[in-house]
């Protein structure tokens, strides 16, 4: 156990803190719902029902899909795109998808590499581009499940008001449906284009997503 956790800290550490703030979000979510609910005189309900809400659906897809649209992105952006001094970049004699020399894969391929890698047929493409794939599906999916979430929480409210329900094609063309995706999707571009300006001038000692502190600031793709 003690192996496990050690190898796998990382992850666990931001598994801990992605479950302590996702039930945060939930009892807070829950508590907000409620007092909206008494001050228009609606029904309020208890805890386990708002879990399977469109109220708490929405507010946490509207930003996971945000969030792997950031990754998916970021990822194809990338292979060609150059930011010299960056650590996030690449150099720019390496743009590109590389020769299976430099991916290390078919021929190329060592004896512990994963076993598509070793293939020359439709499983080796799969596999190497799997990273985006998986990502862009991800993405796709829950932008999906928060457009269906946030379009029942639309109609709920419309309802209420004693207003006709819209169809799901009206909805993702409505202005609710863009400004909030869209007020998660700017947030997380900045974040990505300021990181990759960032870590041209500022270091962090021993992090990998930092260069070396004596680095110059027109070193790129650099590691700790």
């Amino acid at each position: 156990m003690r192996r496990f956790v050690r190898e796998n800290s990382l992850s666990l550490f931001f598994l801990g803190l992605f479950v302590l703030a996702l039930a945060g979000q939930s009892i807070a979510g829950y508590h907000l719902y409620n007092q909206e609910q008494m001050e228009h005189e609606g029904p309020t309900i208890d805890y386990a029902r708002y879990l399977v809400s469109s109220d708490f659906g929405a507010n946490v897809l509207e930003n996971w899909q945000s969030e792997w649209l950031q990754f998916w992105l970021f990822a194809l952006a990338t292979v060609w795109l150059y930011q010299k001094g960056s650590n996030e970049s690449k150099t720019e004699e390496n743009l590109g998808l590389e020769t299976d020399e430099e991916q290390r894969v078919g021929a190329h391929a060592p004896k512990d590499a994963p076993r598509w890698a070793r293939l020359r047929d439709w499983r080796l493409t799969v596999y190497s581009y799997s990273f985006t794939i998986v990502m862009g599906v991800i993405f796709l999916a829950t932008w999906l499940g928060q457009s269906l979430a946030s379009w029942s929480l639309l109609n709920d409210e419309l309802v209420q008001h004693g207003e006709p329900e819209i169809s799901w094609g009206t909805y993702v063309t409505s202005p609710d449906f863009w400004d909030r995706s869209l007020q998660n999707w700017q947030s997380e571009f900045l974040a990505v284009g300021t990181m990759a300006v960032f870590t041209i001038y500022l270091r962090q000692r021993g992090s990998p997503e930092s260069k070396p502190v004596g680095a110059p600031h027109t070193e790129t793709g650099s590691s700790g």
